[in-house]
């Protein structure tokens, strides 16, 4: 990819940071969507929940790359954080597509976050970019921020969809709370562990991003989603090997309900999710194994 100027919302969470580093060592401009008063021209403010963009800010960009969004794991579900759940990424989704397809000169590529949740619960069922979504919180947000992209690919702008599975990393995300408690050796399955966890490794997750961004035939749907699914039993037991630590300490489904609410249907739900397209379209893993992205993170 030739050195370009790219924005990127959700810049300073933990994929969007990662990819900021990395598009800034190969030495392209990144402006970052901010919620305060811009202090350079590397920044342009917006607010997400209220569907604001400063478009003009987005005025020669390449590429546009979502990734913001309040964290889904970040606090308990009560109907007040849902609500900010769903309007940080649809409301925010819409402004930036409809700034997008507002400028006279508009960006190559807009990709635009989502997530595995898009499926719900598949069982030990594999599925891929085909499957329709699911029911339920996380499956309709995922439809409704995926379809507040329109106004981008309507007015012509190749749009590209992540539906980013669990992303292996220390420093922040599902992982980020695992790995102190394993380390600790306080680490184990949850509920029956039979349930499947779909990951990817960081650098995995950036680097198909990227891929997405270079390539200017791929738009649609993507799970970024190491290609072979484990069960959490079997990622518990990798993160013992890995760390070598006891996995001993098993949190029963009954604990989880009771401590996470709604989200427990996350953490016990199974999603069998595999990256059809993304591996069709040549990419190749760094990391695919999770002993490999363990030891990367």
């Amino acid at each position: 990819m030739e050195r370009t100027r790219i924005a990127v919302a959700g810049a300073s969470g933990l994929i969007g940071s990662a990819l900021v580093r990395s598009l800034t060592a190969d030495g392209h401009e990144v402006v970052r969507l901010v919620r305060h008063a811009p202090r350079s021209e590397a920044e342009v403010r917006w607010d997400p929940e209220r569907g604001r963009v400063d478009a003009a800010g987005l005025a020669g960009c390449s590429a546009v790359v979502n990734l913001a969004g309040a964290g889904v794991g970040d606090h308990r579900w009560t109907d007040a954080y849902k609500r900010r759940i769903h309007d940080s990424r649809v409301h925010g989704t819409a402004a930036l597509a409809k700034a997008v397809a507002s400028l006279d000169e508009r960006p190559r590529v807009f990709v635009n976050g989502s997530a595995m949740g898009y499926y719900g619960e598949t069982g030990e069922q594999v599925v891929d970019e085909s499957a329709p979504a699911g029911r339920g919180f996380l499956p309709e947000l995922c439809v409704q921020w995926e379809a507040a992209a329109e106004p981008a690919r309507a007015a012509g702008v190749r749009t590209a969809f992540t539906r980013t599975g669990l992303v292996v990393a220390r420093g922040g995300g599902a992982w980020g709370r695992l790995f102190p408690l394993f380390l600790a050796g306080l680490g184990g399955r949850m509920g029956d562990g039979r349930q499947y966890w779909s990951y990817i490794a960081l650098h995995d997750e950036v680097a198909a991003i990227r891929h997405l961004l270079d390539r200017d035939d791929l738009s649609g749907p993507f799970n970024l989603t190491a290609p072979d699914p484990l069960t959490n039993r079997e990622i518990t037991a990798a993160m013992g090997r890995v760390l070598r630590r006891p996995t001993v300490f098993a949190v029963p489904a009954p604990v989880l309900r009771r401590v996470l609410g709604e989200m427990a249907r996350e953490v016990l739900g199974s999603a069998r999710v595999v990256p059809k397209r993304l591996l069709e379209s040549g990419f190749t893993f760094a990391f695919p194994g999770i002993e490999d992205a363990l030891r990367a993170a």
